[in-house]
């Protein structure tokens, strides 16, 4: 992980190691990963259990625009009742 302090929110190893198979690249060829995996799930469970808005993200997480893109990606839809 990037040189920074720990959030209460963030992801230990052990929760990693079973999140990690849901969340990894594209299969589609080789990439460059510009934004670790686990620091977008980090930030999602930032934003989850502060209630803060996208944009007052801490800077020391990914760009909030790149942590709602993946949010908005890996969201399950809610399904009607009706």
């Amino acid at each position: 992980m990037p040189d920074r302090q720990r959030y209460p929110t963030d992801l230990t190893d052990k929760q990693w190691a079973l999140v990690e198979p849901f969340v990894r690249a594209s299969h589609c060829g080789p990439q460059e990963v510009l934004h670790p995996r686990r620091e977008v799930v980090n930030a999602i469970l930032y934003i989850k259990r502060t209630g803060a808005q996208w944009r007052y993200m801490p800077h020391d997480l990914p760009d909030w625009r790149i942590v709602y893109h993946y949010f908005a990606r890996w969201k399950v839809p809610v399904r009607s009742s009706t």
